[in-house]
C-alpha cells in the first residue's frame, strides 16, 4: 500500500496528528527560550496543514488545479495591492513572520486565502442549504477567523495596523473578497468534501483563541 492510500484510509489519525502538532506548537510559543522560533515556523504549519488537506481532496483536474491558483494569484495580487495602497483593507504592513516577501507581501499570503476558502466551503457543504446560503456561510466564517486572527498577528509579527487600530474597511473588504472567492468555487463546480476540512477549521481557530487569551 502507498504512503498516499495509507494517509487517505486514516483521517482521524491525520486530525490527531494536527492536534498534537499544533498544541506543540502553543507550548513552544509560550515558552520564551523558544518562542521566536516556533512563531517562526507559522508558514510551515500553513503549508504542512493544505499539504494534508490535498492528501484527502477528491478529485484534481485542470479544473481543480486552475481554480486552486486562481484564487492563490488573486489573494496575493489583492494583499499586495492592499499593503502598499492602503486601500483595500486599511493602512498595515507585514512583519517578518510569514517569510519571504514581494513587493511588500508574503509570497504564502495567497496560500492562506486558498486554504480558509476551500476548509470553510468544505464545512458548510455539510449543511444541506441553498447554495447561495452556502457561499454567505462560509464567507461569514472566514469573517470570523478574521476577527479573531487579527487580534493574534501583531503578537506574532505577522501584520500590524497603523496606530495599533484595525478599520471596519478591512472586515468589509474581507467579507467581499471571501464572497467572490466562494462564489469562484460553486461557479468552477469545485468539490469541497474533505474529511479533515472541518479538523483543520477547528484546530486554527482554537490555536489563534488560545494565544489570544493567554499570550
Amino acid at each position: 500500500m502507498s504512503l498516499v492510500k495509507k494517509i487517505q484510509d486514516n483521517p482521524q489519525h491525520v486530525s490527531t496528528f494536527l492536534k498534537v502538532f499544533y498544541i506543540v506548537g502553543i507550548f513552544g510559543i509560550f515558552v520564551s527560550p523558544t518562542s521566536a522560533f516556533f512563531i517562526s515556523l507559522t508558514p510551515l504549519a500553513l503549508i504542512l496543514s493544505f499539504g494534508l488537506l490535498l492528501f484527502f481532496h477528491s478529485k484534481f483536474d485542470y479544473n481543480t488545479i486552475g481554480t486552486f491558483l486562481l484564487i492563490a494569484v488573486l489573494g496575493f495580487v489583492i494583499e499586495e495591492r492592499g499593503v502598499n495602497t492602503g486601500l483595500i483593507f486599511g493602512n498595515y504592513t507585514y512583519g517578518n513572520t510569514l517569510g519571504l516577501k514581494l513587493s511588500n507581501t508574503p509570497l504564502i499570503i495567497g496560500l492562506n486565502w486558498l486554504l480558509m476558502t476551500y476548509i470553510t466551503a468544505s464545512v458548510v457543504e455539510l449543511f444541506n442549504i441553498r447554495v447561495a446560503f452556502k457561499i454567505i456561510a462560509a464567507a461569514t466564517l472566514m469573517v470570523i477567523y478574521d476577527l479573531v486572527l487579527e487580534q493574534v498577528a501583531p503578537l506574532m509579527n505577522m501584520w500590524s495596523w497603523q496606530n495599533s487600530t484595525i478599520p471596519l474597511q478591512n472586515y468589509i473588504a474581507w467579507f467581499v473578497i471571501a464572497l467572490v472567492f466562494q462564489g469562484i468555487f460553486k461557479i468552477r463546480k469545485i468539490d469541497t468534501y474533505n474529511p479533515i476540512a472541518a479538523s483543520v477549521l477547528i484546530i486554527q481557530f482554537v490555536f489563534f483563541i488560545t494565544l489570544l487569551l493567554f499570550l
